[in-house]
């Protein structure tokens, strides 16, 4: 008689919210602890197993042993910019495949607000991936190069804080790493309410969800995701530019993107950000500085410009000149008030930067000064 060749399902992550609290509510066994068990592992990063968690049934063990698993990830590498800003981490899921998250270091200090100090010190955020690859195909994005490969879990996306905490405190969430967040909604949505819940606790108004636009999803977002920011790609003032650059807008037309996020802003009181990245000759001129101050002149939003990071030879694009984006910051604040800022770019040196975002991390010898740390051992928080 032929043996059976199929192996054993795959354990899961304990922070795929969902399905352990499903599992023990099937074995009988209290929700109650499920955070503990989180906190466990938030405190103990490198754990193999789970039988150090207290306080559990007997019952809890035999079942986090059978379908679970610490973390169902490995943070394989990491490589930190010459500056010490920037740490990008590759991780290596349970399918095999890798993803990216960049942690962003910033020093409050070095800021005035009111003409004053700003207090605090060094502040971490932390840019996570929520897809392996993006469908979208944005032409000025790295991660759109290599397609869509698959979804991440709820449980892979909240592992990436786990690793980060391995180098640095986090206070800040964005959703601006791979993958189109919205595409990616369940999960999304259930990996925010671990991470600002116990033991995390990342307040809501320091989670930011960025997206190119999907319109059915923003509809649903402030009932789902209250209090958590939305970031919007939008990188150009009318439709024709923005799915030049965009491909994927030809499905989220401008004027309907546009009522959904005013019907969103209306219910949820929140700011919208607006990302913009800059484009040399393609849609930073003056003439659409003014095109975006009216589109947006009714709303109370937040305009982030982005100098255009380089992704390869192939480009066709080029960066805006610095005078270019003054002039264009002028028009929006001078001419329609609409508050407008220059995105600090950190970690370019080692491709992980806005857009560049493709796992992979540099030579040692080729990085710019960058430093690679194969060895995650060697790293401390």
């Amino acid at each position: 008689m032929a043996s059976s060749s199929s192996s054993p399902p795959a354990r899961r992550s304990v922070f795929d919210a969902a399905y352990i609290r499903a599992e023990f509510d099937a074995a009988g066994i209290s929700p109650t602890f499920i955070p503990t068990i989180w906190k466990y592992v938030l405190q103990n990063p490198r754990c193999s197993d789970l039988d150090g968690v207290p306080s559990l049934s007997a019952a809890a063990y035999a079942l986090l042993r059978n379908k679970f698993r610490p973390t169902t990830s490995t943070l394989t590498a990491a490589a930190e910019s010459k500056d010490r800003t920037t740490t990008k981490l590759l991780i290596r899921l349970q399918n095999g495949e890798s993803v990216e998250a960049v942690i962003m270091r910033y020093d409050s200090r070095l800021g005035k607000y009111d003409g004053k100090t700003r207090p605090g010190g060094v502040r971490s955020t932390l840019c996570v991936s929520s897809q392996v690859g993006c469908k979208m195909g944005c032409r000025f994005c790295a991660t759109g190069t290599m397609g869509f490969k698959s979804n991440l879990s709820s449980g892979e996306i909240v592992e990436q804080l786990v690793h980060a905490t391995r180098y640095s405190q986090i206070r800040n969430i964005v959703f601006m790493g791979m993958g189109e967040p919205l595409n990616n909604y369940t999960a999304l949505v259930e990996a925010i309410q671990v991470l600002t819940g116990f033991p995390f606790q990342i307040s809501p108004k320091r989670v930011t969800v960025s997206t190119v636009g999907i319109i059915h999803s923003i509809n649903k977002f402030n009932n789902d995701l209250p209090n958590i920011n939305l970031a919007v790609s939008l990188h150009a003032p009318d439709q024709d530019i923005r799915c030049h650059i965009m491909p994927a807008a030809r499905a989220f037309p401008l004027a309907k993107l546009m009522n959904a996020l005013q019907s969103y802003q209306n219910a949820s009181k929140q700011t919208i950000f607006i990302e913009y990245i800059m484009l040399d000759g393609v849609n930073d001129q003056e003439e659409h500085a003014h095109k975006l101050g009216k589109l947006l002149e009714n709303f109370k939003a937040v305009v982030n410009l982005i100098p255009f990071n380089p992704i390869g030879s192939a480009s066709t694009f080029k960066t805006s000149s610095d005078q270019s984006i003054k002039k264009f910051q002028k028009v929006l604040r001078g001419i329609y008030s609409i508050r407008t800022t220059v995105r600090q770019e950190m970690g370019q040196d080692i491709a992980g930067a806005c857009g560049q975002l493709v796992v992979s991390l540099p030579d040692e010898r080729s990085a710019g000064g960058a430093t690679l740390l194969s060895d995650i051992e060697d790293l401390r928080i």
